[in-house]
């Protein structure tokens, strides 16, 4: 079953996640890898919980909760995002809150996305920028299979001027 590792589990985001996500969505520390620009309100993020349980064909997306299965506890979040039935392709994004990261759960995590994605929705390839200053991601998805197929230049804009992307891509074959 896709849903299980040996270090951590995926599952649909509930109710009782509300909390952690508030958190994680209004990090401000965070916010230049998700693009975000405006905290995100309990009642959007509530009303993001109520319809996680409509499909990705509907959505356009799928959010899962990683959760580390000694402890229970919502380590963090991995995205399935800008999904083109057409093209049969995805972005992926994750996060690991800080507590829990440099215990594999992200690459686990990873592992079990890409085979649902591959096995289960018959996605042809999934992809993700990253800020080339976030060496810990680009490595994670580089040790995933991922492949650097490009550089995005002056990509992202900071505050001190513009930073350039990688973009990689995983294709099933």
């Amino acid at each position: 079953m896709f849903t299980h590792g040996d270090k951590v589990s995926l599952r649909a985001p509930e109710p009782s996640d509300l909390e952690r996500l508030y958190e994680w969505e209004n990090d401000t520390s965070l916010w230049h890898i998700s693009d975000t620009i405006m905290p995100f309100s309990k009642f959007i993020l509530s009303e993001f919980i109520d319809n996680a349980s409509k499909d990705i064909f509907e959505m356009k997306q799928a959010r899962f909760i990683i959760v580390d299965n000694q402890t229970k506890a919502a380590a963090g979040a991995i995205d399935l995002f800008e999904y083109d039935p057409l093209h049969r392709r995805a972005a992926v994004g994750v996060l690991i809150h800080e507590s829990f990261r440099n215990k594999g759960f992200a690459s686990e995590a990873l592992n079990l996305l890409t085979r649902y994605a591959f096995k289960t929705l018959f996605l042809h390839q999934l992809y993700c920028d990253i800020p080339e200053s976030n060496k810990n991601s680009v490595d994670l998805f580089l040790s995933a299979g991922f492949e650097q197929t490009g550089i995005k230049k002056h990509w992202i804009k900071r505050e001190h001027g513009y930073e350039s992307t990688v973009f990689l891509q995983k294709l099933n074959h």
